[in-house]
């Protein structure tokens, strides 16, 4: 995509208000891209966080408000110890290296999932960063860490049931609006638009109560190789759909 493509794409986005406010995306493909260059996958990991910084760019640029990346699942706990411990090391000098562009770009970075169940440093680099972007009134980039939908929901349940026995709340104050208050993301709308990049057809356990209504869009492209173009051709997708949310559609 030339560069008038790009800026045609981004005004069409942008127009009528149909930009989605909220996009989530499960970055998939960086072992995958690693092993066809012959590299270890920590590799295509580190080559995967250029991509987010891409990603980030252009959400701020036409006026997304909430960006959720998928970074690590409770699953991936099951991977090999040294690629666990370079995920987590990858996290922390991340945080720290892109923190002073966070601020310079107004993104207010916050956090989904057992946090506390993080390795200690990594948490409180997190925790710093959280803490310092907290002001910043731009986008918000949520990174889904140590997260998983069902256990999400089971934790839910299990506060429900906690406050159902202090009496804090009484079973008929139970609604799905409820409900979603009690979940890691309470606060922040249901995604518009889910990305999933390598062309795997699953949503791996990622926000399974707040896609009920969700758009889905998947790429064959490896999560290193998603570029400005392709997130563009993903926003310029969306804004083409007729979202009806059980409604009669408009034609």
């Amino acid at each position: 995509m030339n560069q008038s493509a790009e800026q045609q794409a981004i005004a069409e986005i942008k127009a009528g208000g149909k930009c989605p406010a909220h996009v989530a995306i499960i970055m998939d493909g960086n072992g995958r891209w690693a092993a066809k260059r012959g590299l270890p996958r920590k590799d295509g990991h580190a080559a995967g966080v250029k991509t987010v910084r891409t990603v980030v760019e252009i959400a701020s640029e036409v006026g997304v408000k909430f960006l959720t990346l998928y970074t690590f699942s409770v699953e991936n706990w099951n991977r090999p110890r040294d690629e666990v411990a370079s995920l987590m090391d990858l996290l922390a000098k991340t945080t720290m290296r892109e923190l002073d562009d966070l601020m310079r770009n107004n993104v207010r970075l916050i956090t989904t999932g057992r946090i506390r169940e993080l390795p200690l440093i990594e948490r409180k680099v997190l925790q710093s960063a959280v803490k310092k972007t907290a002001g910043n009134t731009g986008l918000t980039l949520n990174l889904a860490l140590n997260y998983g939908g069902r256990t999400e929901i089971v934790d839910a349940v299990r506060a429900i049931a906690r406050d159902l026995r202090d009496e804090k709340i009484t079973s008929r104050q139970i609604t799905e609006h409820m409900f979603a208050e009690y979940l890691y993301t309470a606060g922040l709308p249901d995604p518009d638009l889910l990305i999933r990049t390598s062309g795997e057809m699953r949503l791996s356990n990622f926000l399974i109560w707040q896609t009920s209504y969700t758009e889905i869009y998947i790429t064959n492209t490896l999560w290193p190789d998603f570029g400005r173009a392709d997130f563009l051709a993903a926003l310029q997708d969306y804004i083409k759909r007729d979202r009806r949310f059980g409604r009669v559609g408009s034609t």
